[in-house]
């Protein structure tokens, strides 16, 4: 075993290699220009598993951040868009200016999240789900929502096909 193996573990790589033979997906690398992705499909789904590096600062104080995140497109026929996260130090801001803020009527999930949307009943019956509820709950950094697209520099979908995100 060589030293940096033993020092900081399998790579990415080879982990998610193992995880797509293991779920029968497919680790595909994307070289120098794309970005890794494991993809797993069940029935019409089709789930991809990437990284994404989000930058902040400049110069001495600049910072970068790896995220994993999971997407699967879907045919969105209720037309359903909802963004969950974490409450942050400037959610109270965003609250006096009139940010949306759903809440479901669990004290400490609306105590600890923002939830935006534009149909809070369906909001209100995906997050009256337990096991749902308690995976967003185990999450110290979250974001989970249902989006349009990428924008200009990802994936564009067809007409009525959105994302499930998560992050």
């Amino acid at each position: 075993m060589s030293l940096l193996r033993s020092i900081f573990g399998p790579s990415k790589d080879e982990i998610w290699s193992s995880i797509a033979k293991d779920i029968g997906g497919k680790y595909i690398e994307g070289g120098f220009w794309k970005k890794d992705v494991l993809r797993y499909r069940h029935r019409e789904w089709e789930i991809l598993l990437d990284t994404y590096t989000q930058s902040s600062g400049s110069g001495s104080n600049h910072s970068s951040t790896t995220y994993t995140r999971m997407r699967a497109p879907f045919v969105n026929k209720d037309g359903l868009y909802f963004k969950i996260y974490r409450k942050g130090i400037f959610s109270s801001i965003g609250r006096f200016f009139g940010m949306q803020d759903l809440e479901i009527g669990d004290s400490f999930f609306d105590e600890n999240f923002i939830i935006k949307g534009n149909n809070p009943k369906q909001i209100k019956r995906l997050l009256n789900n337990e096991p749902i509820k308690d995976l967003i709950r185990q999450q110290r950094r979250i974001h989970f929502e249902i989006r349009d697209d990428e924008g200009w520099f990802g994936n564009s979908f067809p007409e009525g096909v959105d994302e499930l995100y998560f992050q």
